[in-house]
C-alpha cells in the first residue's frame, strides 16, 4: 500500500490566480535586476552621464564591457542568492518560496542562456563584451560551451528546489507542468507587452525580448527530466489564494508596462 501511495501521489490543488502573480513578480524583478542595477547602475558607477531605462534595453552614449557584462552577471548573483535564501528558510509561506524558487530560476536561466544565445547569434550583451577580441570565433566558441554548462547546471539547481524546497514530488507530473508551464506564459506576455512599449523600436521585441525570455526560460519546461534521483520533499503544502500577492502583482504589472516599457530617462 505504501508503495502505491509513493508511486501515484495525491496532486495538491495550487490557486491559478496566485501562480500567476508571483510568477509575474519574480520575472520583473529578475528584468529589472538586470537592466536597472546590471546596466544602468552600473554604467552611472563607471561614467555614464544620462541614458534611457527601458524593460528591454538601457541605452546611452557611454558604454563599456563591463556595463555589457553587467546585466547577466547581476542576474547570476541574484539567482543564486534568491536560492540560498529558499534553502534557509524552510518555515516560510508555500507563496514566499514559490517565490524565491521562481526568482532563482528566472535569474540563474536569463544569467546562463544568455552566454549560449551571444555566442550562437553574435548578438547581445555578450557579444559586445567580445567584440573586437580575437581570435574572435574561440570566443564565440568558449560562450557556447561555457553556456550549455552552466544551463545545465541552473537547471538542475532549480529542479532539485522545486521538490526539495516547493513540495512537488518528482512523479506528480501534472503539479509540476502547473507551477512550470504558468509561470513561464507569465512571463512571455509581461515581456511582450511591455516591450511593444519601447522607445528603442519595435525590433527589440523580436531580437531580444521575446528570444530572452522565452529561449532562456524554456528550462522550465523540461527541467522536470532533469531533477537528480532521490529527491525528496522537505515541504508540502499548497500554494493558496493570497491577494496581497495578486494585488502586488496587479501594481508591479501596471508600472512594468506603462512606466517602465515606454522608457524612463534617467540623469546624474
Amino acid at each position: 500500500m505504501a508503495s502505491s501511495v509513493a508511486e501515484h501521489p495525491v496532486s495538491i490543488e495550487d490557486d491559478v490566480p496566485t501562480i500567476y502573480a508571483i510568477s509575474v513578480i519574480a520575472f520583473i524583478v529578475g528584468d529589472v535586476l538586470h537592466e536597472g542595477v546590471g546596466h544602468a547602475l552600473l554604467a552611472f558607477l563607471t561614467g555614464a552621464k544620462s541614458g534611457v531605462l527601458s524593460t528591454v534595453a538601457w541605452s546611452s552614449a557611454f558604454d563599456s564591457r563591463l556595463v555589457a557584462a553587467g546585466g547577466t552577471l547581476v542576474n547570476l548573483a541574484a539567482g543564486i542568492v534568491f536560492w540560498v535564501a529558499l534553502r534557509a528558510l524552510p518555515e516560510a509561506s508555500a507563496q514566499l518560496r514559490f517565490f524565491l524558487l521562481l526568482s532563482s530560476a528566472f535569474n540563474l536561466f536569463d544569467a546562463t542562456g544568455y552566454f549560449f544565445f551571444s555566442g550562437v547569434t553574435d548578438f547581445g550583451d555578450w557579444a559586445a563584451v567580445i567584440a573586437g577580441v580575437h581570435p574572435h570565433w574561440l570566443w564565440r566558441a568558449g560562450l557556447v560551451v561555457f553556456g550549455i554548462a552552466a544551463y545545465y547546471g541552473a537547471v538542475l539547481v532549480v529542479g532539485y528546489a522545486i521538490v526539495r524546497y516547493v513540495g512537488v514530488p518528482k512523479n506528480d507530473v501534472k503539479r509540476q507542468r502547473k507551477l512550470t508551464v504558468l509561470p513561464y506564459i507569465s512571463a512571455i506576455v509581461v515581456s511582450g507587452v511591455a516591450g511593444l512599449l519601447n522607445p528603442v523600436g519595435i525590433q527589440l521585441v523580436w531580437q531580444s525580448a521575446l528570444p530572452a525570455t522565452a529561449g532562456a526560460n524554456c528550462g522550465l519546461l523540461w527541467m522536470r527530466h532533469y531533477i537528480p534521483k532521490g529527491t525528496r520533499p522537505e515541504q508540502t503544502g499548497p500554494i493558496e489564494r493570497n491577494y496581497t500577492w495578486v494585488g502586488m502583482a496587479v501594481v508591479f504589472a501596471l508600472l512594468f508596462i506603462f512606466v517602465l516599457g515606454r522608457g524612463i530617462k534617467l540623469h546624474r
